[in-house]
């Protein structure tokens, strides 16, 4: 039986996909990236955003017509089949069998049933945290870097997320499971470990009763094969000075942080739920870039949030002008039902939102590219990803950009490198996020 797996949203929802890939090529399904020639499809959906639910339902159904050709069994997992549980079966009758977001662990019951020709849906509670201690999972990202996520559900409860209601409250993995699968990565060849979450900071809170994740960070730095570790998803109102210390001290720490801000308006921030104010947000990027000076910041923004002003779009610009984020994307708000703020009467139209969106990313380009310039005729470490064989010149990362979300340099090498490799490169050109370099030899 041949299985096409199709993974959507973020790099929490990879890792659920990367499990369930384990479990079934451990019971000899075997793995297919054509949809004509798969017995069985499994589509993992988010449904965090308007796009992302929309992309979810068109793949479902783009997948759900192959059922009248070869397709026997077509499984729906994820956030959309968690939001939607009442609805999906009975909307879309093509599809045999529906897991919840804690539910995937059970994907070769699901898998069994559709083929026996029963429906099938499992939701374990969204509280629940699924046991993946037996389970080696397929790693989908190459075998040099590896998503691992260290908590699940958040409990902030933003005015605009309906993540709580879908993914649950805030669960930490118990620290003795995340070094034994960190160790099992590193045993396959991972050296770049990306630690995700919901919220990164407060790993720990609930199992330990205080934040944990700077004694994680340092025991996984013990672990021999890491040479990377990096940070995603770090709330600015939990980074400790303690966290900052252990990013400054422990050498495997990629002087990167993805610090999500959405806003720098108190008022703003205020309806959406956010627990921090602007001086707050200052204060946190003042310490980095004073402790750490080669520190990268990466956060995020939301446009035309309910009642944002031009006044207060300006401010952001002059914020994002000032502060120089090093990385940064923009999302325009998305009015996501069961949501406090789907409520809010002062709607902005769309096309405000983007144009809006469209002028922080104009402004953040040159940003970029002023500080991409200034890299020229440094010298930097570089993990090589691929190679471009029309170019004939290999593409890789810095510690400065996290894979999927920034940029990369362009590589110019005498010798043959191997995905994966580590090497030394002069930086000799510049782009808007972009970099060019040569392989220095010794």
């Amino acid at each position: 039986m041949k299985i096409l797996f199709v993974s959507l949203g973020c790099d929490k929802n990879l890792v659920d996909s990367e499990v369930m890939l384990g479990l079934l090529t451990e019971k000899g399904y075997t793995i297919t990236n054509d949809e004509q020639e798969a017995d069985i499809i499994v589509i993992n959906t988010c449904c965090f955003i308007h796009d992302a639910k929309e992309e979810s339902i068109m793949t479902i159904l783009e997948m759900a017509a192959l059922k009248e050709q070869n397709l026997k069994a077509l499984i729906v997992t994820g956030c959309l089949a968690e939001r939607y549980k009442e609805e999906i079966l009975e909307e879309i009758p093509e599809i045999d069998a529906v897991l919840g977001t804690t539910s995937y662990t059970s994907i070769l019951e699901a898998v069994d049933q559709a083929l026996a020709g029963k429906k099938y849906t499992h939701y374990e509670p969204v509280d629940y945290l699924p046991d993946n201690r037996n389970v080696q999972r397929m790693v989908t990202t190459g075998n040099y870097m590896a998503y691992m996520k260290i908590g699940e559900g958040c409990d902030k409860r933003c005015t605009y997320c309906v993540i709580p209601k879908i993914r649950g409250s805030y669960r930490s993995v118990p620290m003795e499971e995340l070094l034994a699968e960190a160790r099992r990565l590193a045993q396959n060849g991972v050296k770049e470990l990306v630690l995700v979450a919901q919220e990164t900071t407060v790993y720990g809170v609930d199992l330990y009763g205080k934040k944990t994740l700077p004694k994680l960070l340092k025991e996984l730095c013990k672990i021999d094969g890491i040479e990377w570790i990096r940070l995603l998803y770090c709330y600015p109102e939990e980074i400790t000075e303690e966290l900052i210390q252990t990013i400054k001290e422990e050498k495997k720490i990629c002087h990167y942080i993805d610090m999500p801000i959405q806003h720098c308006d108190d008022k703003i921030l205020q309806r959406m739920g956010r627990r921090t104010n602007q001086a707050q947000l200052r204060e946190v990027i003042r310490k980095f870039r004073e402790e750490i000076p080669d520190m990268v910041i990466r956060t995020s923004l939301i446009t035309g949030f309910p009642g944002e002003s031009s006044e207060q779009h300006e401010n952001l610009l002059n914020f994002v002008d000032e502060m120089e984020f090093e990385r940064l994307g923009v999302f325009t708000y998305s009015q996501e039902e069961d949501t406090i703020a789907a409520g809010f009467e002062d709607q902005i139209p769309e096309e405000i939102k983007e144009q809006r969106r469209d002028e922080i990313m104009a402004l953040q380009q040159e940003i970029s590219y002023e500080q991409d310039e200034t890299l020229v005729g440094t010298e930097m470490k570089v993990l090589i990803e691929g190679y471009l064989y029309e170019d004939d010149i290999y593409v890789g990362r810095t510690y400065r950009d996290a894979p999927k979300v920034d940029g990369c340099i362009f590589v110019h090498a005498e010798e043959e490198i191997i995905s994966g490799d580590f090497v030394n490169v002069r930086v000799t050109a510049a782009r808007e996020y972009d970099l060019i370099g040569d392989v220095i030899y010794e």
